[in-house]
């Protein structure tokens, strides 16, 4: 015979809301109804019971009481093994057990604390001297339970505040507009690729590249217009990426830089060939880009095997005026630097 109560699991108490919930394990009625009686006009306290020791693991589990009052000597079960087996299950390891015993044995007291019981008292304790240990082993459980609770919600912050600062950092390193890689990231990109390259002694690739007459085409088109038409660039210098370490960012306005680690010259201007092909394809119209009559790019392209006495400016000084050379040669076309 069973008072069990089932409880949503799944729904995690506030740290307030613990409540003093007893699982008395008793096989005889009469003590059953004489506990409860002792608890019944205690407001803060849920009585629950069992008389068959053999479900009085399935209802702790059920149940998670804070405090577990239980019979020694039942039919079916050993009393000291049903508190091996309480201390077995992680749910309950923590869970004061109360040995209820009709004998004031020392031995048995002593067993009883040797296989993981908290307290011992001698059925039928007095009222009040019950309530005392029920709430004492009680409020020393819900402790525990609202101090891993505490625990556990500051881990869950912390990792929520850490997945937080990984976003803003990867929102911090983008272009607003376009989605790409900002000026910041290129900066930092750029270094890091150069100092990889130096210790790998690999070359690095620089893409300068700069929408023709992008001045004319918004005060034409309008800066919506122009606003899309970049993000459309950005997409197409993107998509021409081949490897992870590929890096495309809005370096400026107009101007988009192609960072190519590991890259020689003849790769560099296959890709750059590429990108200048496809801003073409979009067929986006610019009245002012004459003779093309489409919006379209220039590309200037740079490759150096960094070195000791080398800078990363100097890469970038390459690029920028191979990029004013491409644009000086009527537009719509790439120069790699010498």
């Amino acid at each position: 015979m069973s008072d069990v109560l089932t409880l949503n699991l799944e729904t995690e108490p506030s740290l307030t809301n613990f409540k003093v919930r007893v699982l008395l394990v008793d096989d005889q009625l009469i003590i059953v109804e004489a506990v409860r009686r002792m608890l019944a006009s205690e407001e803060d306290i849920e009585f629950h019971f069992t008389t068959d020791a053999r479900e009085a693991l399935a209802s702790a589990m059920t149940l998670q009481p804070t405090v577990i009052l239980q019979d020694l000597v039942m039919p079916e079960v050993d009393g000291f093994e049903l508190i091996r087996r309480f201390r077995a299950e992680e749910a309950l390891a923590r869970v004061p057990i109360i040995v209820l015993s009709a004998r004031e044995d020392p031995k048995l007291k002593a067993h009883g604390f040797a296989v993981g019981a908290n307290d011992y008292l001698v059925k039928l304790p007095d009222r009040l001297e019950l309530l005392a240990r029920v709430r004492y082993h009680s409020n020393a459980h819900i402790n525990l339970l609202q101090r891993d609770q505490a625990f556990r919600f500051l881990r869950e912050s912390q990792q929520k505040l850490a997945a937080a600062n990984v976003e803003l950092q990867k929102l911090a390193a983008l272009d607003a507009l376009t989605g790409i890689a900002n000026r910041r990231r290129f900066d930092e990109n750029l270094v890091l690729e150069w100092q990889r390259g130096q210790r790998e002694k690999t070359p690095l690739s620089l893409l300068m590249v700069d929408v023709d007459f992008f001045k004319h085409y918004n005060d034409q088109y309008g800066h919506p217009a122009g606003d899309l038409a970049l993000k459309k660039v950005a997409a197409v210098l993107t998509e021409n990426l081949k490897r992870p370490a590929d890096l495309v960012a809005r370096y400026g306005g107009e101007e988009f830089a192609i960072i190519l680690p590991e890259t020689d010259g003849a790769g560099a201007m296959a890709v750059a060939r590429a990108c200048l092909r496809h801003v073409e394809q979009l067929q986006i119209e610019n009245a002012q880009a004459v003779p093309y009559g489409v919006l379209t790019v220039s590309i200037g392209v740079h490759t150096m095997v960094p070195g000791k006495q080398a800078s990363w400016h100097e890469l970038l000084d390459a690029a920028d005026r191979a990029l004013y050379s491409a644009k000086a040669n009527g537009r719509n076309g790439v120069v790699h630097g010498a």
